[in-house]
């Protein structure tokens, strides 16, 4: 392996291709090809577990929607397996990025650990971090790792749900509707509650509320920075960009997460 590389240092190929829109899934694919030896070189501690003597596979299936689903394992190679883990990303996320050294590091110590990029997030199909429903992602996450857990080789197994942020509303949402399911849950950072100095004034979330109906799709920026509500290093906020689309706002605020 050469030298370390920061993420600024990507070179004018690979920058081209993150600068362009990445609203559908091809975009989205070529650009984490065009990644991938560049995730090898950055000096941080979650890419720095190695995958020599694990099992790791990637893979497409198309679900009951009709949407084409991207999915990755990490097993043990050798060692019996000790439990499964399935893992829910944040917004914006995906399973192939910073999780890969988690997933690597519980793989070695002989847990089977399962994810899946939500339909327009990462390598999945669909317009990019498009949430028309909220309850639509938790029924595609129950689906996929409920074929996972009726996999012979691991349905005597104990099973763990494993989110962050958003991911985290999700692993609860997925727990309530199925609560005899899971032997228990990790929750890093969950999304259980916006932050009250974060949400717009009553009258500005009724009003997106209502845009939303006619304009799902528009992408919407906050006028707010969040950055430095979101990440302590100044370094960190310089490298985020904040934007959803309005249709998620209005999941946001005219959906109770607890429900």
């Amino acid at each position: 392996m050469g030298k370390p590389v920061r993420f600024e240092e990507v070179g004018p190929e690979v920058r081209k291709i993150l600068d362009a829109h990445m609203d559908e899934a091809p975009a989205r694919r070529r650009a984490r090809d065009a990644f991938k030896d560049v995730q090898l070189g950055i000096d941080h501690i979650l890419f720095k577990t190695p995958e020599e003597g694990l099992k790791i596979e990637e893979k497409y299936e198309v679900n009951s929607r009709g949407v084409e689903i991207f999915t990755k394992s990490w097993l043990p190679g050798t060692s019996q397996l000790k439990a499964v883990v399935c893992y829910c990303h944040g917004y914006g996320d995906t399973c192939t990025f910073f999780f890969e050294g988690i997933a690597r590091k519980l793989a070695s110590e002989g847990y089977g650990v399962f994810a899946m990029d939500y339909p327009g997030f990462g390598l999945s199909e669909g317009l990019h971090c498009y949430i028309p429903s909220f309850d639509r992602i938790v029924d595609d996450v129950i689906e996929h790792f409920s074929k996972v857990k009726a996999n012979p080789d691991y349905r005597t197994l104990p099973s763990f749900l494993f989110g962050q942020s958003m991911g985290g509303a999700v692993v609860l949402k997925v727990h309530l509707k199925q609560p005899n399911a899971w032997d228990g849950a990790v929750l890093v950072a969950p999304m259980c509650k916006i932050a009250d100095d974060i949400v717009p004034p009553w009258l500005v979330t009724q009003i997106l509320i209502g845009v939303a109906k006619f304009l799902p799709k528009q992408k919407l920026v906050p006028e707010k920075d969040l950055a430095e509500a979101a990440f302590r290093e100044p370094k960190k906020r310089e490298q985020v960009c904040f934007y959803a689309s309005i249709s998620w706002m209005q999941e946001l605020f005219s959906e109770d997460t607890d429900s």
